[in-house]
């Protein structure tokens, strides 16, 4: 189900984890499956387990990965997931 229109990132976040009231890095840790990763780190890992920290995509990048989407915003790409 996609998010909603005019939604903050941090609720697109929670959404896809099924969470809500996290912060967005809660919400990224626990979408991913992580925990005490940051908001990037989370999203990397989510993408691929194997990325290393020099690898990492940027906010943007990484949630359009996710998203299956290209040149949207962070949120927008995740609007669509």
């Amino acid at each position: 189900m996609a998010g909603t229109a005019g939604s903050s990132l941090t609720a697109e976040l929670n959404r896809l984890a099924s969470t809500t009231g996290k912060a967005a890095q809660g919400a990224a840790n626990v979408y991913a499956g992580t925990t005490g990763l940051g908001l990037i780190a989370a999203l990397n890992k989510k993408a691929s387990g194997v990325r290393q920290p020099s690898a990492y995509k940027g906010l943007n990048a990484i949630c359009n990965e996710l998203a299956g989407t290209t040149g949207k915003s962070a949120t927008d790409a995740l609007r669509t997931i």
